[in-house]
C-alpha cells in the first residue's frame, strides 16, 4: 500500500489512520482529487469529527421546530400565520486572523447564503466578537479590519446589523473569534431544502465566477492550529456584496417561482461539500463536468475548480423542463450560471474534466467520517483556581464610585457605540429596538402585530472555571436578554469556540460546556436549532479561552409589548428580581469583570439556579406584556451598579438608592451573581409586581427611586450622569 508525503496530508488535514482507512475502505489509493475532497469532508470543519457525537446530547426538538439540526443549513421555526423564522451562527474566525476584513466580510456573506439556501429574505444581522487588548498594534489592526469587513459587506447587501457583543481579553491575541449570525423569514410552504430530488435533475451553479480562493480553507485553514503565515492569505475568500444583493433577490424569486427543486449554498470546500452533502441527505449520486463551471481564472485543475472557496456562489437543483425558466429568471438579474451535471442513481460522485474522468467515489464515505469520542480532563490550573478563597481578596485601595467608573471604561463594559455607528441597523425599516438602548434588539415583523427579538451571548471567564456551569450561563444569559425586552426565547442557535479537542483539557471544556448548554435548554424548554463548532483555536501554542456563544430568537406576539433598559419617569420605583436582599457574599464575585480588572485574578467558580432563572425570566415577560414595567434590564457584567448606571446613563436620568448591604461592598455592588433583572415601575404598580413575584415564587427588593441626574447610592457613590457618561463613552482610543 503506497502512503502519500506526510506533508500532504497536514495540508488537508488528515492523519495517517485516516488515509489508511480511506485507501481500505476504497480498496485502492485515491487520487489527488479524491484525497483533497476527502481532506475537505473529513476535516473538524465539515465532519464535525471530534464534537458530533456530543452534539447529539443538545436537545433540538419542540412544537415550533420544522425540521432538526444538521438537516439543513439553518433552523426554521414557525411563528405563526403561515410564517418561519430562519436564522444560525457561525464562525469565521481562522480567516479574519489572517486577513481581518476580507476574513469577517465574507463570514457575513456566507452566514447570509445559509439563510438564503432556505428560501428566507435576509433579515438582520447580529455578531459576537473577540480580541486580544487594543494596546497590541496587531490586536488593533484585526479590530478595525474585522469591523470594517462586517459593516462594509452588510451595509452593501442591505441587511441591518442589529445586535451583538464584544470581549476583550489576553487568550484572543492573534486569534480572534468573528462568530455571525442571520435571520431571516420565509412563508413555510415557501421553505426551500437541500435536496436534489429525483434521477437526472440538473445542478445549476449560480453566481460568482469560479477562482483559486479560499482552497484547503476548511481543511487546512479551519481544522487545525496554526501559527498566522504570509502563504496562507490565498486561504482566505475575497467577497463581493454587490453580487451577493442580486443573488438574493434572484434566488428567492427563483424558490417563489416553484421550478426549483433544492437549493444549497457554497461554503467551506466549495462545490465538494455543498453537492455531496445534498446528494447524501437525498440518498441519490451524481455526475459533475468540472469543464462546464464558469471560471474565474484559466487553466483551472478539477483540484481547484472541486474545492474553491469564491464567494457568491450557489447551487440550484431544476427538473430539465425547467432550465429554459431558469435561465430566463437569471438573465433577468444579469448573473452568471453554468449547468455542471446530473442528479444520478448510483450513490457516487463521478467528476469529469470534459471526457477524462478526475473522480469516482462513494457518496456515504465521503460524508461518514471516522469520529472521535475523547476523554477530557480538567486542567490542574483551573482546579486550583476555582479553589482560590474569594473571602480572602482584600477590598480596592479605590473607592465604589472610582471603581465604578473603572468599571464602566473597561473594554468590556464600556458603550460600543463607536462599533455599531458603522453598522446600518435600519435598512429593511423592521428595526423597533436598535443597538444600544437594550439588552436584545427587536424587530417588527411587517403585515402583522408580532416581533421576534434577538441577542447573543457568551462569557469564556465563566467557561474557563466551570465549563458545564459556563455553558448554562450562556443559554441563561441570552434568554435573560430576550427576556429583558418581554420577548419569549423559541429558539437557539449557538457558535463552539475552542482550542484544539485531541487536548484532554481542550475536550474537557468543549464536552461539559455542551452538557451545560443542554442542560439550561432543557430547563428552559428552549432548543437548539442550529449552530457551528469552531475548533483549533490556538496561536502559539496556547488555546484560547473556552468561548461558546449562545444566539437567542424570542417571540412577541405583539410589538407593543416591549420595553428597553433606560429608565422612563422621574419618580419611577427601581426593583430587582432574583433576590429579596443585595448581598455581598464573596463568592459572587467569582469570574467578574471586578476581579479581573482590579484584583487581576480569574478565580472563583461561577453558580446558577436554572429553576430560579427561569421563574425570574417568565415574571419579567409578563409584566413587560401587562404594561407593569417601564424598562427592564439584566444584572451581567459589572454587577449590580454598572447595571443600575447603564439604565441611568441610556435613559438620562438619575437613581437614588439607600439600600442596606450584607457582607463586602464590592461583592454587594460589583459581583455578577445570576438571575438577576432590574426593572423600574410606576410607583402604584409595586403592589402588582409584588403579587406577581409572590404568586411565581421569586424574590424581589426595592432599591430605589428614578430622578435627578446623579447616581446616588446611600453612603457609597454619589456620580453625575456627566461624569458616568465620560466613563462609559471613553471609546478604544
Amino acid at each position: 500500500m503506497s502512503l502519500v508525503n506526510k506533508e500532504t496530508l497536514d495540508e488537508i488535514a488528515l492523519t495517517v489512520e485516516e488515509y489508511h482507512l480511506i485507501v481500505e475502505t476504497l480498496g485502492r489509493t485515491p487520487n489527488a482529487l479524491e484525497l483533497g475532497m476527502f481532506g475537505a469532508l473529513w476535516s473538524e470543519h465539515c465532519g464535525y469529527q471530534h464534537s458530533k457525537p456530543l452534539l447529539k446530547l443538545l436537545p433540538s426538538k419542540g412544537d415550533r421546530v420544522l425540521f432538526p439540526p444538521g438537516q439543513e443549513n439553518a433552523g426554521a421555526v414557525d411563528i405563526g400565520d403561515g410564517l418561519a423564522v430562519v436564522f444560525k451562527i457561525e464562525s469565521h474566525n481562522h480567516p479574519s486572523a489572517i486577513e481581518p476584513f476580507q476574513g469577517a466580510a465574507t463570514g457575513v456573506g456566507g452566514i447570509v447564503r445559509d439563510i438564503l439556501a432556505l428560501g428566507a429574505r435576509p433579515m438582520a444581522l447580529l455578531n459576537s466578537l473577540r480580541f486580544g487588548p487594543l494596546d497590541d498594534p496587531n490586536n488593533q489592526y484585526l479590530f478595525k479590519g474585522v469591523v470594517g469587513g462586517i459593516s462594509w459587506y452588510g451595509n452593501c447587501i442591505g441587511v441591518p446589523d442589529v445586535g451583538g457583543e464584544i470581549a476583550f481579553d489576553s487568550g484572543y491575541s492573534g486569534n480572534p473569534l468573528v462568530n455571525a449570525l442571520c435571520v431571516g423569514l420565509v412563508a413555510i410552504d415557501k421553505l426551500a431544502k437541500s435536496t436534489v430530488g429525483e434521477d437526472g435533475n440538473l445542478i445549476i451553479l449560480v453566481g460568482s465566477e469560479t477562482g483559486r480562493d479560499g482552497i484547503h480553507g476548511a481543511s487546512g485553514l479551519a481544522s487545525r492550529t496554526f501559527e498566522l503565515q504570509e502563504s496562507m492569505r490565498p486561504a482566505v475568500q475575497v467577497g463581493n456584496p454587490f453580487l451577493e444583493k442580486v443573488l438574493i433577490e434572484a434566488c428567492i424569486e427563483s424558490v417563489a417561482s416553484g421550478i426549483v427543486v433544492g437549493v444549497q449554498d457554497l461554503g467551506a470546500a466549495g462545490l465538494t461539500s455543498s453537492i455531496v452533502e445534498s446528494v447524501y441527505k437525498s440518498g441519490k449520486g451524481v455526475y459533475i463536468d468540472v469543464s462546464k463551471v464558469h471560471l474565474r481564472e484559466p487553466n483551472m485543475s478539477p483540484y481547484e475548480v472541486m474545492l474553491s472557496e469564491s464567494q457568491e456562489r450557489m447551487i440550484l437543483i431544476i427538473k430539465p423542463e425547467n432550465k429554459n425558466r431558469l435561465a430566463d429568471l437569471l438573465s433577468k438579474w444579469d448573473l452568471p450560471w453554468s449547468d455542471i451535471g446530473k442528479v444520478t442513481s448510483d450513490g457516487r460522485i463521478k467528476i469529469y474534466d470534459g471526457k477524462q474522468k478526475a473522480a469516482d467515489l462513494p457518496i456515504k464515505t465521503l460524508n461518514e467520517p471516522k469520529l472521535y469520542r475523547l476523554k477530557g480532563n480538567l486542567s490542574s490550573e483551573v482546579e486550583q483556581a476555582r479553589l482560590y478563597p474569594l473571602s480572602s481578596i482584600p477590598l480596592p485601595d479605590s473607592s465604589p464610585g472610582e471603581v465604578l467608573r473603572g468599571l464602566l471604561a473597561s473594554r468590556n463594559i464600556n458603550n460600543k457605540e463607536q462599533v455599531y455607528r458603522q453598522y446600518d441597523s435600519q435598512v429593511q425599516t423592521n428595526t423597533v429596538i436598535a443597538p444600544g438602548v437594550a439588552d436584545a434588539a427587536v424587530l417588527r415583523i411587517k403585515g402583522t402585530n408580532k416581533a421576534i427579538a434577538l441577542s447573543t451571548d457568551g462569557n469564556a471567564n465563566y467557561c474557563y472555571l466551570d465549563p458545564y456551569r459556563g455553558g448554562m450561563i450562556a443559554v441563561a444569559e441570552a434568554c435573560r436578554n430576550v427576556s429583558c425586552v418581554g420577548a419569549q426565547p423559541i429558539a437557539l442557535t449557538d457558535c463552539l469556540n475552542f482550542g484544539d479537542p485531541t487536548r484532554p483539557e481542550v475536550y474537557f471544556e468543549l464536552e461539559w460546556a455542551i452538557k451545560g448548554i443542554a442542560k439550561a435548554c432543557r430547563v428552559f424548554n428552549v432548543p437548539v436549532v442550529s449552530g457551528n463548532v469552531s475548533l483549533y483555536n490556538e496561536t502559539r501554542g496556547k488555546a484560547i479561552l473556552p468561548t461558546p456563544v449562545v444566539g437567542a430568537l424570542g417571540y412577541m406576539e405583539n410589538v407593543a409589548h416591549r420595553t428597553t433598559m433606560g429608565f422612563k419617569s422621574e419618580g419611577d420605583a427601581v426593583l430587582i428580581l432574583g433576590t429579596s436582599r443585595v448581598s455581598g457574599a464573596a463568592k459572587s464575585m467569582a469570574a467578574s469583570e471586578y476581579l479581573i480588572l482590579y484584583h487581576n485574578m480569574l478565580v472563583g467558580r461561577p453558580e446558577i439556579d436554572l429553576k430560579l432563572e427561569s421563574r425570574v425570566q417568565a415574571l419579567c415577560r409578563i409584566a413587560v406584556r401587562d404594561g407593569i414595567v417601564r424598562s427592564a434590564h439584566d444584572v451581567s457584567n459589572g454587577g449590580l451598579a454598572v447595571a443600575i448606571a447603564e439604565s441611568c446613563l441610556v435613559g438620562g436620568l438619575g437613581f437614588s438608592g439607600d439600600f442596606s448591604i450584607s457582607g463586602r461592598w464590592d461583592a454587594a455592588l460589583f459581583g455578577e451573581t445570576q438571575s438577576r433583572i432590574i426593572v423600574s415601575v410606576p410607583p402604584q404598580m409595586v403592589g402588582a409586581i409584588q403579587k406577581l413575584a409572590v404568586s411565581m415564587d421569586v424574590p424581589w427588593a426595592y432599591l430605589g427611586l428614578v430622578g435627578g441626574k446623579n447616581l446616588i447610592i446611600e453612603g457609597l457613590i454619589d456620580l453625575s450622569l456627566k461624569q458616568l457618561g465620560e466613563s462609559w463613552k471613553n471609546g478604544f482610543h
